[in-house]
This record gives C-alpha cells, structure tokens and sequence, in this order.
C-alpha cells in the first residue's frame, strides 16, 4: 500500500495520475478525524493531504479567507479571532463520538469540513457551510487541475462548483485550495432557556422564536431525559448588547410568560452551544449507532418520538426541530429501516434525509449511510460522477457502494 503525501498542486495531480494510470483507488484524508463517517473504505492507497497546509491570503476588510485545503480549523480560528471574525456556520468537532480523544481536534481541517459540508447550530441563521464556500482548486479523478468561484463574495460566474464540492466527500476532487466568506463576531451572545414544554409544544416555540423578528441564531431542544429531569427549550441571541438585552427581554415576555425562564451568559452560553454542535448529549451513551436525520422543522417532534417509540432511541432537537440527533443502542440494522420509516411518515409522504453519523465498519458497509437518492437523482449524481472521476479513483464507495 503507497502512501501519496503531496506538497503542491502539481504532486497532487501526479499521484492522482499515477493512481488513475494503475486504476486503483485513492482513500483522501488530512487530519482523518471523518474516517468513522460515511461507508468504510478499502482502497490500496492513502492520499495524505496534510501538508498542503497554511493560510494563504486573508483580507479581514473584504471578509474572505483562502487556505491550502488540509490548513487546521485551530490555525484558521485563531487567525479569526485575532481580527474578531469567525467562521459563521460553525463547523463541529465529532472527535468524541468517534474515541478520537481531544488531540483530534487539532487535526480537523477546512477542507475536511467544506467537502463534508458540516455546519453547527448557526445554520438557522448564517446557513450551511457551503454557502460560505467561495472558491477552490483542485484535482478531478481525470488527474487535471481545475479551479472554479473566486476571492470575492459577490461572484457568480459559470456554474457554482463550490457547492457541488461541498457534501460530495472527495469523491469528484481533492481540494488543494478553498476559498470562504467569515464573518464578524458577534459583541455578546447568551441563551435564553426556557424549561417544561413536551416534543410537540416545543417544536412549536422554536419555530415561533425563529420567525419572530428577533433575531435568533440557535434553537434547540433538550428532553427531560438528557436535561438533568426538565425539558428544555434553547434559544440563543447575539449582537451588540443594548439589543441583545432587548430581545432577551421580548423573547422571555413572548415565549416564556408561563414558565420560569433563565438566561445563561458568557462561558456557560458558549459551552452549552458547543456541546448542541458536538452532539455531546449522545457521546456518551455507549458505542451504538448515532444518526443525524434532517427534515422540515415542523416536523421533528413526530419524527423523533417515533424513532424512541420503535428503537428505544435517546434524541434531541436542533435547527428549530429540522435536524434530529437520535442514538441507537442496538438494533440489527443500527435502526437504518425504523428511522427512514418515520422519515416517510405515517403516510409514506415525508421528506429529508437520515445519516448513519457513527457505527461499526460492518453496519457502515450493510445499509445506506446516506439517504438513498431516488431514481433520477441517482441518475444525475451517476452522471456527475462520471464527469469528474470516471475510473472512480477518488474515495471509491465512500458515499454508496460504487460511486
């Protein structure tokens, strides 16, 4: 088994070639904190991208940052924060949930996040990670070198394969380069915690705190069983303070009239909103399985007491209800059929999407990790594929058993 570990663009479209000449598969990696996410791969060679590393240009004036793809998300951060800005769609750390330990968060990189297009719980609020995704370069299976988006954010010139890239897991390219929009920290944040209502109530508060004109960046929810014996519903806000204060104010007024509301400040806020990210309420519950399940906001309450009815399953709420964290303690399918059936709902009609975050190699390789896709989006993915990586070289069956 080789071991490709390229400095620059040119040795990356080599290995790739000489991969692509011999027709066996590359595995991509950097800080290979992503190895447990997605189906297990079996490839001859490791592609180690590691030292296409370090901040390339950075205008805190212009917002934008480029970096070679495998640079640390702790270098990128730092760097940030130094100029008071941030990566807005916070990116998470799953270290925990795969036994990594924390010196795994030293190696997670911007690349790995971008092609894995994670985003935390600002998502309601500043998007996904690939609506920061600006530009790259890159290496396609064909062993050419292409780039495409640009160093600005108002760019929209031929097609936007930034977000194509981002959620394809290395298998059309390997980046080389990424370009992203950051943003301002905000002055204060805080969480306004609001503790008693059920699932159902609860959806409902979180989706009328995010309507409202007040601004809310994160919203969550926490059952009785993984909030120390009370429910909990999460709202946080951010800004300048004087508005901040206000719309606390106007949210514990509007939402919480009926019970009694606390407000978590600073540190504690912080670390509150990193764990909800880390999905560190689940890490601890043993090594089953640990799915990630997406849908319409409106209806998480449904989806998540239907997967505790059938699976015994622990689950919290983030993205206002829209996204469904739900650990699996055992189940001979890691609960792949019971949660795509609540997916689907009672009348077989519902949508979004269910992912296998954390399992055995051997359940990762027995059923869908990712949401199947129907029929003729199969087809244009097969299609797409075909376009960058026809030998499929890059992460061979890492997303479906042959892509």
């Amino acid at each position: 088994m080789a071991r490709f570990t390229p400095t620059d663009i040119e040795e990356l479209r080599d290995a790739i070639g000489a991969a692509l000449a011999a027709e066996e598969p590359l595995e991509l990696l950097a800080g290979g904190t992503k190895r447990g996410l997605g189906r297990p791969l079996q490839g001859p060679h490791t592609l180690d991208l590691s030292r296409l590393s370090g901040i390339r240009d950075y205008a805190p004036s212009e917002l934008v940052l480029t970096a070679a793809a495998a640079t640390p998300l702790a270098e990128i951060e730092a760097a940030l924060a130094e100029a008071g800005q941030m990566l807005a769609f916070e990116p998470p750390d799953w270290g925990a949930l795969y036994g990594l330990g924390a010196a795994a968060a030293a190696r997670r990189s911007l690349g790995g996040v971008l092609a894995c297009n994670l985003s935390g719980p600002r998502r309601v609020k500043a998007g996904a990670a690939r609506d920061h995704f600006l530009g790259f370069r890159a290496v396609n299976g064909r062993g050419e070198i292409f780039k495409a988006g640009g160093k600005v954010v108002k760019n929209v010139t031929g097609y936007d394969l930034p977000k194509l890239m981002a959620g394809s897991f290395g298998t059309l390219a390997a980046l080389e380069e990424v370009t992203v929009k950051v943003l301002p920290q905000p002055e204060q944040a805080l969480t306004v915690v609001l503790p008693g209502p059920g699932p159902s109530a609860a959806v409902a508060r979180l989706n009328a705190a995010l309507a409202s004109p007040h601004e809310v960046s994160g919203a969550a929810y926490l059952p009785a069983v993984l909030a120390g014996g009370v429910a909990l519903v999460l709202l946080r806000l951010e800004g300048p303070p004087p508005s901040v204060a206000f719309r606390r104010d106007r949210l514990i007024a509007e939402f919480g009239a009926d019970c009694r509301a606390a407000v978590l400040e600073g540190g504690e806020s912080a670390a509150l909103w990193r764990a909800i990210r880390d999905a560190e309420p689940l890490a601890g519950l043993g090594d089953g399985a640990l799915w990630r399940v997406s849908a319409a906001p409106s209806r998480g309450a449904e989806i998540a007491e239907a997967i505790a009815e059938s699976l015994d399953a622990a689950w919290y709420l983030d993205w206002g209800g829209g996204l469904v964290w739900a650990a699996v303690p055992r189940a001979e399918d890691g609960g792949s059929a019971a949660i795509r059936a609540a997916l689907r709902g009672a009348d077989n009609r519902g949508s979004g999407h269910a992912t296998l975050i954390r399992g055995a190699p051997g359940l990762r390789a027995a059923v869908p990790v990712f949401e199947p896709q129907p029929a003729p989006l199969a087809a244009l993915a097969a299609r797409v594929k075909e376009s960058f990586d026809p030998r499929r070289i890059l992460n061979r069956g890492r997303m479906i058993e042959r892509d």
